[in-house]
C-alpha cells in the first residue's frame, strides 16, 4: 500500500497500517533526531515522541508535501525543541558511529584519541553555526538530503538553502583554520 491509503486506515482506526508506517519511516526519523542531538540513546526517545506526534496528529495531514517530508519536519523540530532544553547541561561527547570503519588492524590508542578530537572539533564547529545554517548543514551533509528537501523542510528557497550551506561551510571552513593554527 501506498504511504496515502496506510494513512487513511490509520485514520479509521488500523493498528497494523500504522505499525507499517512505522516501520516504513522509523530509520529515516532516528538518522534525523540522531543528526541533530548526536547521542543515540536521545535520538531514539525523540523519534518515538515524533511517532506519537505523528499518530496524534495524523488527521491534520493534507498530502500536499510528502509523507517524508512532514515527518522530516516533526523529527528535527522535536530535536530542536531537546537541544534548547538540553543547554546549559554539560554536553555528552559521542563518537559518530556512522563515520566509523571497521579495519583488520586495531588503531592505536593514540590515534583513537585523535580521531575522537577530531570528531569533538567538528561536531563543536557545527553546533556553532548560526541556527539556520546549522539546520541547513545537518539536513544536507549528515542526512544527505537534496537542497530541494532541506528546502521543502525548512520551508525556504532552494536558493536560500543553497545560500545558508555556502555560508556554513565557509564558517566551518574559518573555525577548523583557527583550530589547526593553533594545534599545529
Amino acid at each position: 500500500m501506498n504511504d496515502k491509503e496506510l494513512i487513511q486506515k490509520v485514520i479509521e482506526g488500523d493498528e497494523t497500517a500504522l505499525n507499517d508506517l512505522i516501520d516504513r519511516y522509523s530509520e529515516l526519523v532516528l538518522n534525523t533526531c540522531y543528526g541533530f542531538v548526536r547521542h543515540h540513546e536521545d535520538a531514539e526517545d525523540i523519534a518515538q515522541e515524533v511517532f506519537v506526534q505523528f499518530y496524534s496528529s495524523i488527521h491534520k495531514f493534507r498530502g500536499e508535501a510528502k509523507l517524508s517530508t512532514w515527518l522530516y519536519r516533526i523529527a528535527m523540530n522535536s530535536s530542536i525543541d531537546f537541544l534548547r532544553h538540553q543547554k546549559g547541561r554539560k554536553k555528552r561527547e559521542v563518537a559518530d558511529y556512522r563515520d566509523e570503519l571497521e579495519s583488520i588492524a586495531t588503531p592505536s590508542p593514540e590515534e583513537k584519541l585523535l580521531e575522537k578530537e577530531r570528531k569533538t572539533v567538528i561536531q563543536k564547529a557545527v553546533d556553532s553555526l548560526p541556527d539556520k545554517q546549522r539546520k541547513a548543514f545537518v539536513l544536507s551533509k549528515y542526512q544527505e538530503l537534496s537542497n530541494k528537501e532541506v528546502a521543502k523542510i525548512m520551508k525556504r528557497s532552494i536558493s536560500s538553502v543553497e545560500s545558508l550551506l555556502h555560508r556554513a561551510k565557509l564558517k566551518l571552513q574559518e573555525k577548523l583554520m583557527d583550530y589547526l593554527d593553533k594545534n599545529i
